[in-house]
């Protein structure tokens, strides 16, 4: 990671940021009468906030998610800074997905070693052959950050306490999940705040309400009252509860919108009319809301691939569309962060501020740029993170995995899939993570904030740009990767403090 200046004010040891909470300096170890209490009640929490998901493939069982005790804190200098940035991500990012060139130029090389994007690019070209249908593209967006130690450039930053400033992590425009799990933990957080003197400091959260307008919007300008809004979901959907409650959610402001779900091998079984309106099950389809298709096993078979396709060509509107889906590739984000590119799709004050909250991003394609960046991760391994063109979790390299790799194809173009990124180091916290059937303990974690926005628009015009609230996910500090589900990350709220 680059440092304000030659001194290298931005590295070193992280600090850790105390917890403010219950009107004082939260002091943990809590007292055990304190924690004794909450352990008994815990395992009901969960209930009232829908903060469930499933573990296993038996449909009739609901895991509760696991979740931490005490809200994690974090600046509200950088937590307002990146709710502020996010309609200009939104904006990037809707540009950047409607310039063909752009898109053709970052991906050229990883469509030759990566069969799923390029699968994904010749959907695209080929609505670009035959001319795209709907105009209008739904971006449901969610831009990730993590904090670290300042950043270059902002050295009055670095003198100011808490020392920190937000790195992105990635942009993600597929199945950006955790609308409704994300802001439930804090819930269950506001409830254990018994005198309920800092909940002030917990920021309202209306991410599900305003990822579920962006929807109905979408909808209404479909201009069907009788079409219908439909989600495309895994064979077997682990979130469930996560995706249910974005459905109930429109139902309750719209009663009179019908949502659908649908598998891809289902929808193989989908017609398209002359005027290429979706139809599946005697349902017109007026928006498509993916939380499905973003990796290569949800295409099992050509059905899938083929069912795709239809979708693309349709008259619905897609969140995303296969050009915004091919916007949030890692290649395209690493593209984004080289020197000049921001500007060509921002004004330069708002490219400035954007391009605040990168941090490293490294071509590994063949030349003297990516060979100098393998160079640099076989010999430090531990500052970089490998990132293949996969969303989803679990699919990153760190450490030794990523010496091991780049020694195995350095001399491939197989590189050409992946790109490098400094890996991003993290204030550390105590804090008590809830697991079902598993003691609380306490223990030292690391945090994710992702920030919501929504972007609806054509290529000349976009109608509607918004920060869309934001969600939390907290993880122990000694392991890579945070997914829930695995056991390794928990849901959590913001705790701000100034």
């Amino acid at each position: 990671m680059a440092s304000c200046n030659p001194s290298g004010c931005c590295d070193g040891v992280t600090a850790k940021l105390t917890i403010f909470f219950f009107g004082c300096y939260c002091k943990v170890p809590l007292s055990h009468g304190l924690l004794a209490a909450q352990e008994r009640d815990y395992p009901e929490w969960p209930n009232r906030a829908g903060m469930r998901y499933r573990a296993s493939y038996d449909p009739n069982i609901l895991e509760m998610a696991p979740f931490f005790l005490l809200p994690s804190s974090f600046p509200k200098r950088e937590f307002e800074r990146v709710v502020k940035l996010q309609p200009l991500v939104n904006e990037l990012t809707h540009r950047i997905a409607h310039n063909y060139e752009f898109l053709k130029e970052c991906l050229k090389n990883t469509i030759k070693v990566d069969d799923f994007t390029a699968r994904l690019w010749k959907i695209y070209e080929t609505l670009q052959t035959e001319g795209v249908t709907q105009e209008v593209s739904l971006g449901l967006v969610r831009s990730d950050v993590m904090l670290s130690q300042c950043m270059a450039g902002t050295c009055s930053t670095c003198r100011n306490p808490p020392y920190v400033t937000c790195h992105q992590v990635e942009v993600n425009t597929i199945a950006s999940g955790f609308g409704h799990l994300g802001p439930s933990s804090a819930l269950i957080q506001r409830h254990d705040d018994r005198r309920r003197t800092h909940s002030y400091m917990m920021p309202e959260n209306t991410a599900l309400a305003d990822l579920c307008g962006g929807m109905i919007t979408a909808w209404e300008m479909y201009s069907n009252p009788k079409a219908v809004i439909m989600f495309v979901v895994e064979d077997v959907t682990y979130n469930i509860c996560d995706q249910r409650f974005h459905e109930y959610e429109i139902r309750s402001k719209r009663p009179d919108i019908y949502v659908i779900r649908k598998n891809l091998t289902q929808l193989s079984k989908a017609t398209l009319t002359d005027d290429k309106r979706l139809i599946i099950d005697d349902c017109e389809v007026a928006v498509i809301y993916f939380r499905a298709g973003y990796e290569p096993g949800h295409y099992p078979t050509e059905a899938e691939w083929d069912a795709r396709l239809s979708m693309e060509r349709s008259r619905a509107i897609k969140c995303p569309s296969i050009h915004y889906h091919l916007a949030g590739t890692k290649k395209v984000q690493q593209a984004v962060a080289s020197k000049g590119v921001v500007e060509k799709f921002l004004q330069p004050e708002e490219a400035l501020l954007v391009k605040q909250i990168f941090t490293g991003l490294y071509t590994l394609d063949k030349g003297e740029m990516g060979d100098r960046a393998v160079k640099m991760a076989i010999d430090n391994p531990e500052k970089f993170v490998l990132k293949p063109q996969r969303e989803g979790g679990g699919n990153n390299l760190y450490g030794n995995e990523i010496k091991e790799e780049l020694e195995r194809i350095k001399d491939s173009s197989e590189r050409e899939a992946y790109i490098l990124m400094d890996r991003i180091q993290p204030p550390l916290q105590n804090n008590y993570v809830v697991r079902p059937r598993e003691p609380v303990r306490l223990v030292e974690t690391v945090s994710e904030l992702g920030i919501f926005g929504v972007c609806i628009g054509t290529a000349e015009k976009i109608v509607v740009n918004k920060f869309a609230g934001h969600m939390l996910r907290t993880k122990l500090s000694n392991v890579n990767e945070g997914g829930v589900a695995a056991g390794l990350g928990a849901l959590d709220s913001v705790f701000l403090f100034e």
